[in-house]
């Protein structure tokens, strides 16, 4: 009896169509725990990973890419920084719920799709970390030790300090809010951002009533100290900055300032009066002792004469009273009893004749410049007629004179006096001049000068020039 092949026919089609069938409900079983083929998410390769997989890789590359120190800074409005570590704060980076959630949207039977084209998500962390920390840290890291801020005891303090002039310390300016850091830091936190600037995390504050009335008392007494005048001293300016004029301020027994009956600051007239003093004491030079570098190279110490400045102390206490009273500024020459050629403590300056009595030699700078030398014959010092050492002065200055004594009377062509009646003249009689003729053979005081070099030398001066006399 010959046998249906029908039978195993069908056995063969179940089995061609079931195995396959089986497989791909294997795989589709798979992917329910799984992404299936073709998945992407942030760039990562998901395909066969579990969610937790993905949350681990995602987590890493996140914290390699924003956070790979570990660190956030935060920066304030002086440039300094402050390093806060994400350990302190609980600080973590999650994707599970997100990638979960993509995960299920997936049908694991229709796994064959992934294999027709990839498919890319984009999610994004859900970040965390303790506030309470986050402030604790911010509080403890130097914010509130380097800057002012709502709660310190400064930024409750607007006050008139003494440091040089008088300053105002306003504490209200610039007030770091702690509470602004905190949301800042947080925004940043939240963005994937490693650092913060809290530059905008600062305001001024309100004032009170009293504070106002500090700020207006201020604002006189910077006026007052800031007056704008300036000494012309010749070589140097004096300045009256507010270190020199905040103690002509009138203050009384416990420091505080005096107003009058307008409201108006009050002139401390002993501090002028002491200022001008040491003006004086400073500048003026007149008998004072001076060192001279001579021709020949030495330093000379050289006491007494008549030149030198004289600063007349009522009447620049007067200037200077008159000045704040009317609230003058401006460049101010001192007022002088006697004004020398040059002002300022080198009264000498760089244009001068200068008389060495030991070499027997005048010598006449310019600018600084040598411009002429000559040899002399000083006073006869046998005869107890030596001519005086001392910083002198060209105080008049003659043509054709007859010089007169009780046994002499001596025709000169150019007299120029310098001290008394001792002067600088021709001396057509003298046929030699330096050396040591002086010693024993010398004038009667005055410094005698060949003829025609007296002539240029008369060309060269004028009436104030410091003559300098040594031996």
């Amino acid at each position: 009896m010959k046998k249906s092949r029908k039978p195993l026919l069908w056995l063969v089609l179940a089995a061609v169509v079931m195995i396959p069938l089986s497989l791909y409900l294997v795989i589709g079983f798979y992917y329910r725990e799984n992404y299936y083929p073709g998945t992407y998410v942030n760039g990562v390769y998901c395909t066969g990973k579990t969610t937790a997989e993905i949350n681990a890789e995602l987590q890493t590359l996140y914290q390699d890419m924003y956070f790979a120190e570990g660190i956030l800074k935060v920066q304030d409005a002086y440039g300094r920084q402050y390093e806060i570590l994400l350990s302190d704060i609980q600080f973590s980076i999650d994707y599970y719920s997100q990638l979960e959630e993509l995960k299920n949207a997936q049908n694991p039977f229709l796994w064959i799709k992934g294999l027709w084209g990839a498919a890319n998500y984009t999610v994004f962390p859900q970040i965390s970390f303790d506030e309470a920390m986050l402030s604790e840290v911010l509080s403890q890291c130097g914010l509130r030790e380097n800057n002012r801020h709502t709660d310190s005891l400064e930024a409750s303090q607007v006050e008139i300090r003494r440091e040089g002039g008088y300053t105002l310390f306003d504490g209200r300016l610039h007030v770091l809010d702690m509470d602004m850091v905190v949301g800042t830091v947080k925004e940043a936190l939240l963005q994937g951002n490693a650092f913060a600037d809290i530059s905008v995390c600062y305001a001024d504050l309100s004032y009170t009533e009293e504070m106002q009335n500090t700020i207006l008392l201020w604002e006189k007494v910077d006026k007052f100290q800031r007056c704008g005048i300036v000494y012309d001293m010749g070589d140097t300016q004096i300045i009256l900055t507010p270190e020199i004029t905040s103690g002509f301020i009138m203050l009384d027994e416990n420091g505080e300032f005096v107003l009058d009956e307008t409201g108006s600051l009050i002139l401390n007239e002993e501090a002028v009066e002491a200022f001008v003093d040491e003006l004086c004491a400073t500048y003026n030079t007149y008998e004072s002792t001076r060192t001279f570098l001579s021709t020949r190279g030495d330093i000379i110490t050289i006491e007494g004469g008549t030149y030198g400045n004289v600063i007349d102390r009522e009447a620049e206490i007067a200037y200077l009273k008159e000045a704040f009273q009317n609230k003058e500024s401006g460049v101010h020459v001192p007022i002088y009893e006697t004004e020398a050629y040059h002002r300022g403590i080198n009264d000498i300056g760089d244009t001068y004749v200068e008389v060495d009595m030991t070499e027997q030699k005048l010598y006449y700078y310019e600018e600084g410049d040598l411009l002429f030398e000559t040899d002399i014959v000083t006073g006869n010092m046998r005869r107890g007629w030596d001519t005086p050492a001392g910083v002198n002065y060209v105080y008049a200055m003659q043509r054709n004179r007859t010089l007169r004594g009780e046994t002499y009377a001596s025709f000169v062509k150019y007299w120029v006096p310098v001290v008394g009646n001792i002067g600088i003249h021709d001396a057509s009689w003298r046929k030699e001049f330096g050396g040591d003729i002086y010693e024993t053979g010398g004038s009667h005081g005055c410094i005698n000068v060949p003829s025609d070099a007296m002539g240029e030398l008369y060309d060269m001066l004028e009436i104030g020039v410091p003559v300098v006399m040594f031996y």
